[in-house]
């Protein structure tokens, strides 16, 4: 009978798991990390400059203070990301387009604690309006003229002769003597 997991960790002295969470942890991709990067291997990897990186920290910072005093009486368990982590989340999922499952895995968190930080910092950051794009009625009213170029990419299928039919005209088996 295969051991379980509970097993495996019930074995641990206190020092050996101390060592395997301490190495787990810091095998995480985390801003701590990232922040060493040169400017431009930070903009290559989030796809913003550090300098827009720390302003879209300082909106969410301010946002997490305020709700913080809003439900000042209400518990709960904080979250696993700090803020530059749910940014580098939600950054890394806008540029990369990976999934859920492959960010939690590289952060080590579960995919629903991956989509909670990407949802509240995308808010966030709308609802502050410094990052938010134009809507369709201001660009409509703006004076560049735009070029629509559509392109029909739909699959049609192509005429073939069926496999089973061979390249031969059959023959009636009456005529064959």
């Amino acid at each position: 009978m295969p051991a379980t997991r509970f097993d495996y960790y019930a074995k641990l002295t206190i020092y050996q798991y101390v060592v395997l969470v301490t190495l787990t942890k810091e095998a995480r991709m985390r801003y701590d990390y990232v922040r060493q990067f040169s400017q431009e291997e930070f903009r290559r990897l989030s796809g913003v400059l550090p300098e827009t990186f720390e302003k879209m920290l300082e909106i969410l910072r301010t946002a997490k203070a305020r709700r913080q005093q809003e439900q000042k009486h209400r518990g709960g368990r904080p979250p696993e990301l700090s803020l530059e982590d749910m940014l580098l989340v939600a950054l890394e999922y806008l540029r990369e387009y990976r999934t859920m499952f492959h960010i939690a895995g590289s952060y080590q968190v579960s995919e629903s604690a991956c989509w909670r930080a990407l949802r509240w910092v995308e808010n966030t950051l709308i609802k502050e309006g410094t990052f938010a794009l134009p809507g369709k009625k201001a660009l409509l009213k703006s004076d560049v003229e735009y070029t629509l170029v559509v392109v029909d990419a739909t699959e049609t299928p192509i005429e073939r002769p069926k496999k089973n039919s061979g390249g031969s005209i059959r023959v009636r088996k009456s005529g064959i003597r």
